[in-house]
């Protein structure tokens, strides 16, 4: 991502004249740099020469330009992150084609570390990213990744790709939920995607993003990963039948309280019917726990 060095403002970008034969779309967007990539996208950043700022520029990879699938669920994250605007998602600007007739759609461009990185360099002992990432801390920053997903959910729409790489942290406290190129929207009763084994449960609806986030602050609490890596069958055995270990014995040496490990646990139940029903209730005991440092009894219809 980034730097915060990178975006210093300066007059000549506030005050320059604005033209008369303005240009609008694509062709707005200039000194192209690539930023990120992934299994369908690449994200490159741009200066918008009317506005004056650099922003994110996303397309799929050109081998994808004819791909109906691809071009539909791209279409569906461009304007589901439209659609569910919070101070926890990002800012989208526009959804246009470019001169060749390819999908495109910008963004903020945003400063920080993903939350996968800091779990790693956290576990690889790194004692200043430690120092700054207490328990308290980093239920902080799940109680802000769950906000915007309660909103979604609120809208009828499911994440289902929660993940620590799927969220920003920024150097100012903010933090930010990525990625909603997997989203399953309301009206859709099935997707070729809806059996991947890393989303948590095979029939998707709200619980399936509280398990995902039970991942998360499994992985917080432990700085390890749940669910390990390895064949498909092994990786699904692990997910329908082994239940979750108690993060304090996984990692007895991070202290970790036992309220917010019983929060963990509950989000990570195998059977849906066990786990939090709302993301709302999850976010009660983890926001209880912050302030309070325990939890009250569980309800059984929260």
């Amino acid at each position: 991502m980034m730097d915060f060095e990178d975006t210093h403002i300066f007059l000549e970008q506030t005050d320059s004249a604005f033209p008369m034969h303005w240009r609008s779309g694509s062709l707005k967007y200039d000194n192209f740099k690539p930023l990120t990539e992934g299994g369908t996208a690449v994200i490159k950043t741009c200066l918008d020469t009317n506005l004056q700022r650099i922003v994110a520029y996303k397309t799929l990879h050109p081998h994808l330009k004819d791909n109906d699938q691809a071009n539909r669920r791209f279409l569906r994250e461009a304007r589901v992150t439209a659609k569910i605007a919070h101070p926890n998602t990002v800012p989208l600007y526009e959804v246009g084609r470019d001169r060749n007739g390819a999908l495109y759609f910008t963004m903020k461009l945003l400063a920080g570390q993903d939350l996968r990185e800091l779990l790693t360099d956290m576990a690889d002992g790194n004692k200043t990213v430690i120092s700054k990432f207490p328990i308290m801390r980093l239920a902080d920053i799940l109680v802000q990744v769950a906000q915007p997903v309660a909103y979604a959910h609120a809208h009828g729409v499911i994440h289902r790709d929660l993940k620590p790489a799927n969220i920003l942290v920024g150097k100012f406290g903010e933090v930010i939920l990525l990625d909603w190129g997997l989203a399953k929207v309301s009206g859709e009763e099935h997707d070729d995607d809806d059996n991947h084994p890393a989303r948590g449960d095979t029939d998707l609806d709200e619980r399936t993003d509280i398990y995902n986030l039970g991942i998360i602050l499994f992985e917080m609490l432990t700085l390890k990963e749940l669910i390990e890596d390895g064949e498909l069958d092994d990786v699904l055995d692990q997910i329908k039948n082994k239940p979750a270990p108690r993060p304090s014995e996984v990692a007895p040496k991070r202290d970790i309280p036992p309220p917010i490990e019983a929060i963990c646990l509950r989000a990570l139940e195998k059977n849906r019917d066990d786990r939090y029903q709302s993301i709302t209730a999850l976010i009660k005991d983890l926001l209880h726990y912050r302030h309070h440092s325990h939890v009250p009894l569980m309800h059984p219809d929260g």
